[in-house]
This record gives structure tokens, sequence and C-alpha cells, in this order.
């Protein structure tokens, strides 16, 4: 069963999507703001559930008040593919309060070259915004590069995480 929920936090209301699971508790599928590129909307069919989400939002929280540096959420193993799930897991390991480049994820997945835009595009797709920090990747100058929800937002999320000079 699709069961959603919303969260306040510094950057806008949040979107959490996620199947419910045992216990009452949702694995988390998507997290998505106001305005971002490619967000989900809530489908028919799709139950209000905002109890299963308790602590997804709970760490959300804690992340926004500067007493969380990473996630520990039950996510959606099956989203995505092989290669997305590559760079989705590449940027899993990318330290809090550091950044890195597209070509640095490109050639821990194996892509390196022309494989840096098919890393961009698989980061652009990623469906965990702030839980899965896609916001971390940067360009090979230093440059705030491409991001669903906007360049303010990133620019936020890694203010909030001491990563920005």
């Amino acid at each position: 069963m699709t069961v959603y929920a919303y969260a306040d936090g510094p950057l806008g209301e949040m979107l959490l999507v996620g199947q419910l699971a045992g216990g009452g508790r949702a694995v988390l599928r998507s997290l998505s703001l106001p305005g971002q590129k490619g967000a989900v909307e809530v489908e028919g069919g799709w139950t209000l559930a905002p109890e299963a989400f308790g602590e997804a939002v709970g760490q959300l929280r804690e992340y926004f008040e500067g007493r969380r540096d990473r996630f520990d959420l039950p996510l959606d193993a099956g989203a995505g593919t092989e290669f997305q799930r590559r760079v989705w897991r590449a940027l899993e390991e990318i330290p809090y309060g550091t950044t890195v480049s597209y070509g640095e994820i490109a050639r821990r997945v194996g892509s390196s070259g022309a494989g840096v835009r098919a890393v961009g595009t698989a980061i652009g797709r990623n469906p965990l915004l702030v839980v899965r920090p896609c916001h971390r990747v940067i360009g090979a100058d230093g440059a705030l590069r491409g991001y669903a929800a906007g360049l303010e937002r990133k620019e936020r999320l890694l203010g909030l995480e001491g990563a920005l000079v």
C-alpha cells in the first residue's frame, strides 16, 4: 500500500512517499520539495498516513537542527536502474560536510569520461532529496551545479553542513 505524508522544513513542505511495511512503518520511496523538477505528486489510491513516517520526520528535524549527519531509514531498494542505484549508493557514501565532483562520482562507479553526463542524469533522478545527499555533488571547478529543487536550496543544505567556504 502506498502511503504519504507532509513534513514542514526550512526548504518548504516536503512530501514523503513510501510503502507500508511491518509495524505500520513506511519504507521511504520518495522525498520531494515544492517546485522540484520531477517532483512526485499524490495519486488517487494513496493513503495519507503521517504516523507511518514518524521516524523519517524525526530524523529530518534532527538533520535540519544540526543534530544528525546521517540518515538511518528503510529505503526502497528497488527504485531506479542498476546504474542509477550504483550512483545513488555512491552518493550515500559522501561524508556530511564534504563535497565531491560529478567526475569523482563517475570514477567511483566506473563510468569516467563521457559517463560523467550519465552520472549527472542519474543524480538528477534521485528520488530521495536530502536523505540521499545529491546536494553534496558539485562541479569540478567548485561551482554549484544542478539540483532538482534549485541551486538556492542546494546552497542552503551545504551551508547547514558547513561545506561552503
